[in-house]
């Protein structure tokens, strides 16, 4: 991979991964709720999780994928099925006394939650198309350093969404604020599911 592929690559990675998404808007309400330690096994998740989810995408399975129309439309309506649900969870989250009694989100639960997520899915089959050529070993190299450099990118970025959720904490003192900022994280965790049900039905 030449040097400028890379820094296309590092400022693709960034954009995608900074801007709003299921992921952070997931981990500004966690932190915010839970706080940065608690999140802690969340944010470990979504950052080895991602990479590993474009390593295998790299190694071919989103040609299996793009294949199948089904198999698309199945995994879209699924996945915007869990982001209502996951947005009806967060908008019920109270206070942050609620979340002495509470459960973020596991490790596992996040890694796994990256085959759902239209934002993941769009951007490891958007990098692969876009930075990667030729064949055999010279493809699976590629793909690596990508996946390799998603590990810092996304590591990065979800400590500053879940820092950014548990650095205004102390501003949602109240139920009612914490309510009402878990709500904001919810809507707009909807809005990203809006698209998706819009390609669903001029799918059927």
């Amino acid at each position: 991979m030449s040097a400028q592929t890379f820094y296309a690559v590092l400022l693709f990675s960034l954009v995608m991964a900074f801007t709003p998404g299921p992921n952070n808007m997931m981990l500004a309400s966690s932190g915010a709720t839970y706080g940065v330690r608690r999140t802690l096994p969340h944010l470990f998740g979504v950052s080895v999780g991602f990479p590993v989810m474009i390593l295998l995408v790299g190694m071919g399975l989103a040609s299996i994928l793009l294949a199948s129309p089904r198999l698309q439309l199945a995994m879209k309506i699924v996945s915007c099925a869990y982001l209502l649900w996951l947005a009806l969870q967060i908008g019920r989250s109270k206070s942050t006394g609620d979340a002495a009694s509470g459960r973020p989100m596991s490790f596992l639960a996040a890694a796994a939650f990256q085959w759902i997520n239209p934002k993941a899915w769009l951007y490891a089959v958007g990098a692969i198309s876009a930075y990667t050529s030729g064949s055999g070993t010279q493809l699976y190299q590629q793909v690596v350093i990508i996946a390799l450099l998603n590990i810092a990118v996304s590591f990065g970025s979800t400590m500053t969404w879940t820092a950014f959720g548990a650095g205004i904490r102390h501003f949602l003192h109240t139920p009612v604020k914490l309510r009402l900022f878990n709500l904001l994280m919810a809507l707009l965790l909807v809005g990203s599911v809006v698209p998706i049900l819009l390609e669903i039905k001029e799918s059927l």
